[in-house]
């Protein structure tokens, strides 16, 4: 931490904000930790989770107790999944794209609003598979027990594909 920061920190601690809005019980962004830090807030009708590389990675190579073959092959079904997932969004803002230009003009452009939607019905499907694949890797991947930990982890939200 940068020195500068601490004093800064130390007196916000003790005297600012966080303590008026929780009382003696420390700062206010651990009461809401779980729900503010799970994941990306909205990531509309993409499904996309909590997926960067690294922290899913050490969270899940944690909880699942995995090997470290199995982080590599993790590190890699996760890192497809994320530049899948970085090429929806990007889908995304092409389609939305696509509707403006069809409603800017004097008239509605149909072809160009039926084009942005087959865009985005075909980005949701490539997403789809490639989930699909790494869902299908990730059990090969997992000795019986892991699977378990991991469905229960899908199961109360904590990991999201």
């Amino acid at each position: 931490m940068y020195p500068g920061m601490m004093r800064w920190w130390a007196h916000h601690q003790h005297h600012g904000e966080w303590r008026a809005a929780c009382g003696s019980a420390g700062p206010a962004w651990r009461a809401d930790w779980g729900t503010r830090y799970a994941g990306p807030s909205d990531h509309g009708e993409l499904g996309a989770g909590a997926f960067g590389v690294r922290r899913p990675l050490r969270f899940l190579a944690f909880k699942l107790d995995l090997t470290d073959a199995q982080v590599g092959a993790l590190a890699r079904i996760l890192s497809e999944v994320k530049t899948e997932r970085a090429q929806a969004e990007v889908d995304a803002r092409r389609t939305s794209a696509a509707f403006a230009d069809a409603v800017a003009g004097d008239t509605f452009d149909r072809q160009k609003a039926t084009d942005g939607a087959a865009f985005r019905v075909g980005s949701a499907e490539r997403l789809r598979d490639v989930v699909l694949t790494a869902l299908e890797r990730i059990h090969a991947l997992l000795e019986p027990e892991q699977r378990k930990r991991l469905a229960y982890l899908i199961r109360t939200g904590t990991v999201v594909f």
